[in-house]
């Protein structure tokens, strides 16, 4: 009896002393593994007559079984402290300020287009979508081309491999599709712009084979060649963040608008760039004109109700202008240093109160 008490003191002691859990292991072994002392007590039972044996035996299982949760409970213990240990040792600051290298950009094309959506949204402007594979009908015929013309042909247009109709789609070659759909599904007042990438068979320091495109579409009963002017006027004032920028509209031929036109704003060529609103020279960054009524009768409005203007911009060429950027191809050669050096904020959305860029 005495025996078992001084093993359970001495044992529950060194138990309660183990700092670690290889210590405590260390401690299971000597008084309950195979020549522990608990189980040399328990190998004395084979020799005892049966009522000590009786009498011994639950003392002997109880002692192990004490000794057995002492040390559970002491192993979760450790366990807990070394977790603990471990978590405020490998925690990570996640306050410290990223390395430069791990801050992303946002690529100049998408900037510009959230600055003329701005611009355009304050102005009452909703945005229209639509997709990048069109049918003859949507890209050419509704938009007032005739048979014969040189965008329909393969030196100037993608087309895709005929379908069972002998059928050829073909990859937009502009976002005027766009209008046609809106103008086919929207009764008027319309008032959209149509952001979006287009293709055509070019590839230079100035046109790519897929670029990008924003449009303009206005229909209503009223609406006239004076709004057009004004329009873009302050689009290009607002683009620029220039309020002297001074426009100028010369005739041109679209097949889709009538009469038509292309702006200009005066500019400085001089010292190898470009600045808006200063200087005598000119630079066109955009066509527009008065909706075509044959485009108003294909879409199933009457032109003698209607009317309304089209505008439409490469924006490329608009963040050329803008930023300084003096050539088209590196736009999509997914080139870091030029995003680093070209890139924007991309928590910094463009605003006309705050700043468009």
């Amino acid at each position: 009896m005495s025996d078992i008490e001084t093993i359970e003191a001495e044992a529950l002691s060194a138990i309660g002393g183990a700092n670690d859990l290889a210590t405590l292991d260390g401690v299971r072994v000597s008084e309950l593994g195979k020549k522990g002392r608990v189980s040399a007590l328990m190998k004395t039972l084979g020799g005892m007559d049966p009522e000590e044996r009786k009498e011994m035996g639950p003392k002997l299982n109880a002692l192990k079984n004490r000794l057995n949760d002492a040390i559970e409970t002491r192993k979760t213990i450790l366990e807990d402290e070394e977790l603990d240990a471990r978590l405020a040792s490998e925690k990570a600051d996640l306050s410290l300020p990223p390395r430069p290298y791990h801050t992303g950009g946002l690529h100049p094309v998408m900037q510009v287009f959230e600055e003329i959506e701005e611009i355009f949204g304050a102005m009452g402007f909703a945005v229209a979508e639509g997709p990048d594979i069109e049918d003859d009908f949507h890209n050419f015929t509704a938009l007032n081309f005739p048979i014969g013309h040189p965008a329909r042909e393969d030196h100037d247009t993608f087309f895709m491999t005929p379908d069972e109709n002998g059928e050829r789609k073909v990859l937009r070659t502009h976002t005027s599709p766009v209008q046609i759909r809106t103008m086919m599904n929207e009764k008027p007042p319309i008032r959209v712009i149509i952001p979006g990438r287009v293709y055509r068979n070019d590839w230079d320091a100035t046109h790519t084979p897929m670029f990008h495109q924003v449009e303009g579409l206005v229909i209503d009963k009223v609406t006239h060649m004076g709004h057009l002017k004004g329009c873009l006027t302050d689009f290009a004032r607002a683009f620029f963040e220039v309020d002297a920028v001074e426009t100028r509209f010369r005739p041109h031929f679209f097949p889709f608008t009538e009469p038509s036109a292309e702006m200009d704003v005066k500019c400085d060529r001089s010292g190898g760039n470009v600045k808006i609103g200063q200087g005598d020279d000119w630079l066109e960054i955009l066509g527009s004109g008065m909706v075509h009524p044959n485009v108003l009768r294909n879409c199933g409005l009457d032109p003698n109700e209607y009317q309304g203007f089209a505008f439409g911009m490469g924006v490329d060429r608009l963040a050329m202008l803008k930023y300084g950027m003096p050539d088209l191809r590196p736009y999509f050669e997914s080139d870091m240093r030029w995003l680093s050096h070209y890139g924007f904020k991309p928590w910094l959305l463009p605003s006309l109160s705050g700043g468009l860029s």
